[in-house]
């Protein structure tokens, strides 16, 4: 559900940042069902990449054969991201609270954390000069919480208007799909709002997850379970990966 909703917000010759995991597994299936001529960038340098099974990292082989360039690392950072030549960037968090600020880093104290975190990479940058960041995260308390730990990638900061004020080029974080349903920032303060539950789950069970005081949308949705097209070309992928 979760790689199916984000592929659906995927459109277009958008250009679009793209990590391994569930952001490679929408931005394919994506590019496999209703948005063919999406343009797939990884970070590894490879432009316009179409790999016919998922990558098994950005390393993989398969997204150079396939790609319309390869460029350096430096020139993908510098001439397509920081520049605001992405759309859409996609980024993962250990912790997410109610602003969309996100933390990789540590658990706990920074001096003393209870974990150490893989680390920010290019998220940072990508949340920064992004157009739009999309966040794909499994939903928890321990993963939605009042207040990150560390700040990673920012957010909205404290509220609208904190980007600006620090000369932030991209929208920040527009919409995040968890395994429970869709959020997307108040127009007005920028918390996270949710939109949409996803099939079979109660707002109960969202608020159970939620590590701060839920605001819910008014005209609350639910989102389409997956079409037998979408299941089959997700599928498909998962298969030829093996």
């Amino acid at each position: 559900m979760m790689a199916v909703a984000a592929a659906r917000a995927l459109s277009g010759r958008q250009r679009v940042f793209v990590g391994i995991g569930l952001p490679s597994t929408a931005a394919n299936l994506a590019r496999r069902t209703h948005a063919p001529d999406l343009v797939l960038v990884y970070e590894s340098g490879t432009l316009g990449s179409k790999p016919d099974r998922l990558p098994a990292s950005i390393g993989d082989g398969i997204l150079a054969e396939t790609a319309d360039a390869v460029i350096s690392v430096p020139e993908v950072f510098n001439y397509w991201l920081q520049p605001g030549r992405i759309d859409i960037g996609f980024l993962g968090a250990a912790q997410l609270d109610r602003f969309g600020n996100i933390n990789t880093t540590v658990v706990g104290d920074y001096t003393a954390p209870k974990v150490r975190l893989p680390g920010a990479g290019g998220a940072p940058e990508i949340a920064a000069s992004c157009r739009e960041v999309y966040v794909v995260v499994r939903q928890s308390r321990r993963s939605f919480v009042e207040r990150v730990d560390f700040v990673t990638s920012f957010g909205h900061g404290t509220g609208r208007g904190d980007r600006e004020r620090l000369g932030l080029r991209g929208a920040g974080p527009t919409l995040v799909i968890t395994d429970l349903g869709v959020f997307r920032p108040d127009a007005g303060t920028a918390e996270l709002v949710l939109t949409d539950l996803h099939e079979g789950v109660s707002l109960d069970d969202v608020r159970a997850a939620t590590g701060w005081d839920l605001k819910v949308a008014p005209d609350l949705g639910r989102t389409r379970p997956p079409t037998a097209d979408e299941l089959a070309a997700l599928r498909a992928l998962k298969e030829a990966s093996k």
